[in-house]
């Protein structure tokens, strides 16, 4: 009968776990370094502790100087009871401490004032936490709970705080500071109280010399440790770690990211650099996934806290990517048979129903290769394409892929031809996830975030984006792109891993992106402003595409030859979309074309004319143009606003030609 009354008053009134319960797990990066962790309650830094991460020699001496029989009493040490008995009587008031490592754990669940009926409190509480937890379990609540002063709580918060490490590897002198400060963390604090923590500690270091836990000469080298300052914790990859500790389950102690600490750290002082040079305005973000289980290396949300937005995970917000689509367009329509990478296409003035679209720098170029067309970013033969291939069906594709494009409200019913040039937005984690696709033989999976889902990634099949050959065509053609000013490019540099790369520019400036694949690591980079603010003129070539080089620069990535620059050779029937005509082609400026300049005359900048054919000489209004002596090549420098009639004749007097007007800026 008393038994089940015992059971059931313990059933009715259990003890309250909850506070044990509300602390945060700590992101860490895929080798144990500390990133990120999320205060509790009252700004307080309540963190999990992780017996595993403890050293094993501080939880053998913490348990020898706080509760000698820990392993083996119910959670109330009857002999220490009995001796701080026998002592209180002795002296008339208490002077040996007789709380078990249960009991304070009791105590530090449901805090109340020291007084007897407190402590038989903490004893029937004792009692209930050993029926409910094992040993191990008591002791990691215990040691997440226990204050070491002022908003530090756990060993893991005062061992980071305090020495700048895990509590994996603790000195003796550490380990005695540890031990100590719980008892009385407010008088102890080796911030504020330097010789009452000096003093604790050594009584401490005594202790354990006469358990035997430590030599006399072991104990006086502790002691002559000098006492940590507090700083502050670790706060890198502060959005993606961040996300990661909270969805992390709650009786994980850490969760281990696949993020590289090191790396993190050069990244976002890189962006942070980058944002600062466009102004006051600008942030930036940069994403690197290592192709194989797609594991995420790094990923800067922003180009710091202190930016305008600098709070927002720019990596997860939905922006428009200008031109970066287009390489799935073209990988899309070469897999289906429409056209390869020396096709002949048409850069011309072109409407498609009610939409025109037009060049980034207004210029038609004529008659174009596919790879031509995709290595400088021709809007037209992009959205010609992407007729044929439709943009229904190119969104399906990604979707299939697990990419989400947002349309605007106004064109959420289909899918419109303004998918090519950026007319849907999309997250950089999802543009990372097409051109990892594209580095891995046309297979897409989802980002990995944490190792365990790298490795199912790994031993994924994965959904096909589009075939392998497809897929091969365009990262070739991505390799021969132009590299940005002041980069040497790849082909004439020793060593330096292929770079594969395409850039995007949104509507009116607002974003600037380049994403890239460099040896077996896939890099994404935007800045703009996180407001979506307009900036006047830049351009993902002119910002985005050198932090992009920059980034891949950080990269331990694995030396891979670049690609022969020589083109393929197309299929037959693919050899050109219409009949070419024998002699000269005329690439620059096309005909019908409407040129604009800043100046005009002999000392004006010029249009650098271009044309496919050998021995030419160019007219224009039948005056003859000679080489510029400087530039080595054809510059026309017209003398005043209107329209001209070029020419391009060859050695055997063939020619082509052109009606184009010219304007002011």
């Amino acid at each position: 009968m008393l038994e089940t009354a015992v059971f059931a008053l313990d059933a009715l009134f259990p003890p309250d776990l909850a506070r044990g319960e509300r602390s945060s797990p700590v992101a860490l990066d895929r080798r144990g370094v500390w990133l990120r962790a999320l205060p509790v309650e009252d700004g307080r830094w309540r963190i999990r502790a992780d017996l595993e991460r403890t050293d094993e020699s501080f939880r053998r001496h913490l348990v020898a100087v706080e509760d000698a029989r820990f392993w083996i009493h119910p959670g109330v040490d009857p002999l220490a009871v009995g001796r701080a008995g026998a002592a209180a009587l002795a002296r008339g008031r208490p002077n040996s401490g007789a709380s078990t490592i249960t009991m304070q754990t009791a105590r530090l669940l449901e805090p109340r004032p020291r007084t007897l009926g407190s402590k038989l409190v903490e004893m029937v509480r004792a009692v209930q936490i050993e029926a409910r937890l094992s040993k191990r379990e008591i002791l990691a609540l215990y040691l997440t709970l226990a204050p070491y002063g002022g908003n530090l709580e756990g060993v893991r918060a005062a061992s980071l705080s305090y020495f700048g490490h895990e509590p994996s590897s603790l000195t003796p002198g550490e380990q005695a500071l540890l031990i100590a400060l719980p008892q009385s963390p407010e008088a102890r604090r080796p911030d504020r109280k330097p010789e009452a923590a000096r003093a604790a500690r050594q009584a401490v270091l005594d202790k354990l010399v006469r358990k035997g836990g430590l030599t006399e000469a072991e104990a006086a080298e502790a002691d002559a440790e000098p006492l940590p300052r507090r700083s502050p914790f670790p706060a890198l990859a502060w959005h993606a770690a961040g996300d990661l500790a909270r969805a992390a389950p709650a009786e994980d102690a850490s969760v281990v990211t696949t993020l590289d600490a090191g790396l993190q750290a050069r990244l976002e002082a890189l962006a942070e650099a980058a944002a600062r040079a466009q102004g006051p305005d600008a942030t930036a973000a940069i994403l690197v996934v290592e192709v194989e289980g797609r594991a995420v290396r790094a990923a800067v949300g922003s180009g710091g806290l202190s930016r305008p937005g600098g709070w927002i995970d720019m990596t997860r917000a939905v922006r428009s990517p200008g031109s970066t689509l287009k390489p799935f367009i073209y990988a899309f329509a070469f897999e289906a048979g429409l056209a390869a990478p020396d096709t002949r296409l048409q850069d011309a003035a072109r409407r498609f129903g009610d939409y025109q679209p037009e060049n980034f720098d207004r210029v038609f170029r004529g008659e174009v290769s596919a790879r031509e067309a995709l290595a400088h970013s021709l809007n037209i033969p992009a959205v010609a394409l992407l007729d044929r291939v439709g943009p229904a069906a190119f969104e399906a594709r990604l979707d299939a892929a697990g990419v989400d494009l947002l349309r605007p409200r106004a064109q959420t019913r289909e899918a419109g031809l303004a998918l090519a040039l950026g007319g849907a937005g999309i997250s950089l984690r999802d543009l990372a996830v097409l051109y990892a696709a594209l580095a891995d033989g046309g297979m897409a999976k989802p980002l990995a975030w944490t190792h365990e889902a790298a490795e199912r990634n790994a031993r994924a099949r994965g959904v096909r984006l589009v075939e392998a050959e497809a897929a091969e065509a365009v990262l070739a053609i991505l390799r021969e792109t132009p590299a940005p000013a002041g980069f040497t490019p790849v082909a004439l540099t020793r060593g330096r891993p292929a770079m594969a790369f395409k850039t995007g520019t949104s509507y009116g400036f607002r974003d600037a992106l380049a994403a890239g694949v460099v040896g077996r690591h896939v890099v994404v980079v935007w800045t703009g402003r996180a407001d979506g603010g307009a900036r006047g003129g830049i351009t993902g070539r002119d910002v985005a595409l050198p932090l992009l080089f920059d980034a891949a620069d950080l990269i331990d990535a694995p030396v891979a030859a670049p690609r022969p620059l020589a083109p393929r050779e197309a299929p037959p029937a693919l050899v050109r979309l219409e009949a070419a005509e024998d002699g000269p082609r005329l690439i620059f400026p096309p005909d019908g074309a409407v040129v604009q300049v800043e100046t005009f005359g002999p000392k004006a900048r010029g249009l650098a004319l271009a044309a496919a054919g050998e021995d030419l000489a160019w007219y224009v209004a039948g005056q003859p143009l000679a080489p510029d002596p400087v530039a080595g090549r054809v510059i026309w420098r017209p003398e005043s606003p209107g329209f001209y009639r070029l020419q391009v004749v060859d050695a055997a007097g063939r020619k082509a030609e052109a009606k184009v007007r010219v304007k002011g800026g």
